[in-house]
């Protein structure tokens, strides 16, 4: 079975310790054999494999072991390309982004988040109770509009174009995985404040039921949040009068671009939490 979730040209992907967010480049759909979404689900479903695969490896805090995320996704691109190659013939490319929640390499491990990119997709680390973006994803262009993609005819590689980072976590901070659909209709600002007005809302009780412990947006409370902010995004891409960062890039080139953008919108939650012994 193929691991992830299909929405649309996107692929995302929710485990223990690994979440990504892949946007498969929709112009591929007007071609013969063109299959994007089937791209960027296959090259995330084999980049959780190889992160699982090697988990075992790095679960010993004192074990000096450091994960390599830009290797595992070098496997899952070389994979994908074998699975869609002759006798499928199947044509694509994807962007990539996923964080990796491992632990810090010393004396005292602490927990450590592997962030990798590849193109314009994004990762964001959030502290919500100081109200903080401690970490955010640079995106990677070839030019307007046309993003680092992994597959057919596309130059980059995970090892040459990937970019990986390391970020210091704690409890409770919040980890989003999304394509961009989300951050072509939100500005980072709106992203941190919707975060933190969905977390207060579930705190007091909107949203469902919880499985636990609310407090934080635990207890089931980041489906909660995944889905307020997907809805935020969704009503500026319907807006055609509505100011947004995709318009705000397009003006700056010289192109006469208005409202929102249309496109899959994606986005994955995690919580930071402590394991329970």
């Amino acid at each position: 079975m193929i691991r992830g979730i299909t929405n649309g040209d996107d692929a995302i992907i929710v485990g223990e310790n690994f979440v990504g967010a892949n946007d498969g480049v929709g112009a591929w759909a007007t071609k013969p054999k063109g299959h994007a979404a089937l791209w960027s689900r296959l090259v995330l479903h084999f980049w959780a494999l190889e992160a699982e695969r090697d988990s075992s490896m790095s679960s010993y805090p004192k074990s000096g072991y450091e994960p390599n995320p830009i290797e595992y996704l070098q496997r899952a691109y070389e994979r994908t390309i074998s699975a869609t190659s002759s006798p499928n013939e199947l044509l694509g490319t994807t962007t990539a982004c996923a964080a990796l929640l491992h632990h810090t390499a010393n004396q005292t491990p602490g927990p450590i988040v592997y962030v990798t990119n590849l193109g314009d997709s994004k990762v964001l680390v959030l502290r919500p109770r100081d109200h903080d973006v401690l970490y955010k994803t640079a995106e990677q262009w070839h030019w307007y509009d046309c993003p680092r993609q992994l597959g057919t005819n596309s130059p980059d590689t995970p090892r040459e174009n990937a970019v990986m980072d390391k970020v210091e976590v704690q409890e409770n901070d919040v980890v989003l995985a999304m394509s961009d659909g989300v951050t072509d209709n939100l500005w980072e600002h709106e992203v941190l404040q919707n975060v933190v007005d969905s977390i207060r809302k579930w705190e007091s009780g909107e949203g469902g039921e919880a499985s636990g412990d609310r407090r934080g947006g635990a207890g089931g409370g980041m489906q909660f949040v995944a889905a307020e902010l997907m809805q935020a995004a969704r009503t500026i891409a319907e807006d055609p009068f509505a100011e947004s960062p995709y318009m705000e890039r397009g003006v700056e080139e010289g192109l006469p671009i208005e409202g929102g953008k249309l496109d899959d919108i994606s986005v994955v939650a995690a919580l930071c939490r402590r394991r329970e012994s």
